[in-house]
């Protein structure tokens, strides 16, 4: 059976932050009223050593689409929001969602360190939250001078102003709040047979998505040569997002 996988070549990455601009793009996630965002892909950064003898890393994170998922298991609806796909991709359904959070408090990944001040593999969208909130503002920042942010929204059409139009039986284009939401691989995209738009978007085509069940597939072929690694192997989740290399080293 098909089991979708992205493997990060943390040789070719940069750091650079396209992948997760891209995804906010794509998938019109949440700025949040306390300054904190939401970003399904998200960061690591890591200095080790000491001076003047150190390194450092940078490591992207997303959801692990896990085939062990410990999110689907904690979930308490029937049935479930939380639930995985017959291609092995971890989804969320929003109208099943009763905003609990079991899922997130279950995650091992949503307990780790990121550049956003929330931890990102798994987010919860507060009541009102589902998009910046300076889009309703009618408050002029220079009166007479500037617009406001719902004259912007307004003349845009949209709410937030650049969102992404897309169809999807398990989710909006806009998440309500409310709900937990996570990466989804832009499964939308996929099952048009395009590729995830993090994936499109790396200017170093760092990231490759695939089947990793069949052994002749790209990330298939990358894993096997380069022995790659998932995060906290130990917790028996068995992620489906591997990383191969070293940042910066051959």
């Amino acid at each position: 059976m098909t089991q979708y996988a992205m493997v990060i070549d943390l040789h070719k990455c940069a750091g650079c932050g396209s992948c997760a601009l891209a995804c906010k793009t794509e998938n019109n996630t949440a700025l949040r009223r306390n300054g904190q965002t939401h970003n399904w892909a998200d960061f690591q950064h890591e200095t080790s050593g000491k001076f003047p003898d150190t390194r450092y890393r940078t490591r992207p994170v997303l959801c692990n689409h896990c085939s062990n998922a410990p999110c689907v298991e904690a979930c308490p609806v029937e049935p479930k929001a939380m639930y995985k796909t017959p291609e092995g991709i971890t989804m969320h359904n929003d109208e099943r969602c009763i905003g609990c959070r079991a899922c997130q408090e279950a995650c091992p990944y949503s307990k780790m360190e990121v550049k956003s001040s929330e931890t990102s593999v798994i987010s919860f969208n507060a009541e009102g939250e589902s998009y910046e909130t300076f889009y309703e503002d009618k408050t002029e920042l220079i009166p007479g001078g500037t617009a406001s942010g719902a004259a912007i929204a307004k003349l845009a059409g949209e709410a937030p102003p650049h969102r992404t139009r897309y169809d999807h039986p398990d989710y909006q284009d806009v998440r309500r709040g409310g709900i937990t939401e996570k990466c989804i691989f832009c499964e939308h995209r996929v099952k048009k047979g395009e590729l995830p738009w993090c994936v499109v978007s790396c200017p170093a085509q760092a990231r490759i998505f695939g089947d990793i069940s069949d052994p002749n597939s790209e990330v298939a072929q990358l894993v096997k040569k380069y022995k790659g690694t998932v995060l906290m192997p130990e917790k028996g989740t068995r992620p489906n997002v591997y990383y191969i290399r070293s940042y910066g080293v051959k």
